[in-house]
């Protein structure tokens, strides 16, 4: 399985952006989705997830209310809308996969075992 995410860029503060996540190669396994972010000088975040179904999201508190995370119908790919952009935001984003607890959007970042490479976001003040 491989995650390829895009959509990072240059936003102003209270702007918008878009990230996507392709999933390729899933081999008919079910995989709850992520995202992480990992800012300068700090250890790689939780942001989001979202069970196999679509049906269950799971936020971190900086980002709810402000981020929305879904997928298509047949879960090969994942979305984060990301509005009211903070400069606290910025970062790479990354996406993950775990197929040990697909259920549930709510896992350790352990459970996340397969990674997509980032995709930098950059919110300017």
């Amino acid at each position: 399985v491989q995650l390829q995410a895009s959509g990072g860029g240059l936003v102003h503060t209270g702007g918008s952006l878009r990230l996507s996540c392709v999933v390729s190669g899933r081999t008919g396994r079910r995989y709850a989705l992520g995202w992480f972010r990992q800012a300068p000088g700090k250890e790689r975040e939780f942001v989001a997830s979202i069970a196999w179904n679509g049906q269950i999201t799971s936020y971190a508190d900086s980002v709810k209310d402000r981020f929305i995370i879904s997928t298509d119908t047949t879960g090969s790919a994942v979305a984060l809308q990301m509005n009211s952009l903070k400069p606290e935001d910025t970062a790479v984003y990354y996406c993950a996969a775990n197929a040990k607890t697909f259920w549930t959007p709510s896992a350790p970042q352990t459970n996340f075992e397969i990674w997509g490479r980032g995709t930098l976001v950059t919110v300017s003040s």
